[in-house]
């Protein structure tokens, strides 16, 4: 089952089934029609949900002569999980949407291949917790998470003592504050190594990603922040690293192809290949390493601020984060404001501790509200 299947992510998760003729027993899109009915005649799931009314409505009229079974929204999602077959979902889905879809897969018993890392950004001890209960093993599909999983396999649980996340640094390395102001939407989606989605990228530009993905690893491998760290490394070949006790560090590497981290959840412990090409060392020549800019791009620090405040305030950071990201997509505000709305918002809400999984949503909605208020 592939939650998002029209995305970067789950779009390479089908031509990894297509490669192994994995059965694709349910698939989701938010508005896309077109590519659910490309994907539904190619992969004829007995399942497909649309987010948007108006998207299923159309799509209710353009499958009418398949034998696929649509369902609306995202309460549709946790109907399919009940019906559907399928021993593993994917989870692709973008932002804070996909945090219901992960706690209703854990509650379903299915083996989670998670690629939505709000879904432990936002409510990572529930998730993490729930996991546990249920007997769930949850795979990462994020290539530095993946990689984390990859290193850990070297030694003992015991001997690692410091995780180490590498990043691109994005379009915008070595650029000052001054800089950032004048930087325009298409410069932000030129990402140097890696093809995403907009907000993704955006999101990487801003090194508000690699904050996130601090906070995914904190959960998912059980570390202390203080023990996780992030390094530029702006060739992409080195995916993650692991320090371990007698300070050897193991590392994780290939060319930047999304579709062997897929294929790693989706088959693990077994190893598939995938097409991509062997990385060539002496064509490669060299690979550097630089400490992130955190006075520029200070959202990683804020990052690293909130998981250990913890309550509410990573689902507000999440919140206002996706807000200023799609209001700066929109052409409403400039990029160097993003920054900017997310540290206020964060630092003027009032948090709480152990929240329950309705109060972290609504949380999260009274953040959006007031800043697309704000942003008129």
């Amino acid at each position: 089952m592939i939650l998002g299947s029209s995305g970067s992510i789950g779009t390479q998760a089908l031509d990894v089934a297509k490669r192994y003729n994995i059965p694709v027993d349910a698939i989701s899109v938010n508005t896309s029609v077109k590519a659910l009915d490309e994907q539904v005649r190619a992969f004829t799931p007995r399942y497909a949900v649309v987010a948007s009314e108006d998207a299923y409505r159309e799509a209710k009229t353009l499958l009418a002569d398949t034998s696929v079974k649509l369902f609306c929204g995202k309460e549709g999602i946790g109907e399919v999980l009940i019906l559907s077959d399928a021993d593993t979902v994917l989870n692709a889905l973008v932002g804070e949407a996909g945090l219901r879809p992960t706690v209703w897969t854990l509650e379903s018993g299915k083996r989670l291949a998670l690629a939505n890392k709000e879904s432990l950004v936002c409510a990572g001890e529930i998730v993490m917790k729930l996991a546990a209960e249920k007997g769930v093993e949850i795979l990462p599909v994020d290539s530095e998470h993946c990689a984390i999983h990859q290193c850990l396999r070297a030694g003992a649980r015991g001997e690692a003592k410091e995780l180490i996340l590498t990043a691109s640094g994005g379009p915008f390395f070595g650029y000052s504050e001054e800089a950032l102001e004048h930087v325009t939407l298409e410069d932000t989606l030129k990402h140097p190594t890696w093809k995403m989605g907009q907000k993704i990228t955006v999101d990487s530009a801003t090194l508000m990603n690699k904050g996130f993905e601090l906070i995914e690893a904190a959960h998912l491998f059980g570390f202390e922040m203080d023990n996780i760290s992030a390094v530029v490394h702006r060739e992409s070949i080195i995916h993650s690293m692991v320090r371990f006790e007698d300070n050897s560090v193991i590392a994780q590497m290939g060319n930047p192809d999304m579709r062997s981290c897929i294929a790693y959840a989706l088959f693990y412990p077994e190893r598939r290949f995938t097409g991509g090409a062997p990385l060539d060392f002496a064509a490669l020549g060299k690979m550097t390493f630089f400490e992130p800019d955190t006075k520029t791009f200070r959202l990683i620090s804020l990052a690293k601020e909130v998981h250990k405040a913890g309550g509410l305030l990573p689902a507000v950071l999440n919140a206002a984060n996706e807000e200023a990201v799609y209001a700066f997509l929109a052409k409403k505000i400039r990029f160097a404001d993003i920054g900017h709305i997310v540290s206020d918002f964060v630092h003027s809400y009032v948090n709480k501790s152990n929240p329950t999984l309705d109060e972290i949503e609504g949380a999260s909605c009274t953040v959006r509200a007031k800043i697309r208020e704000a942003l008129g």
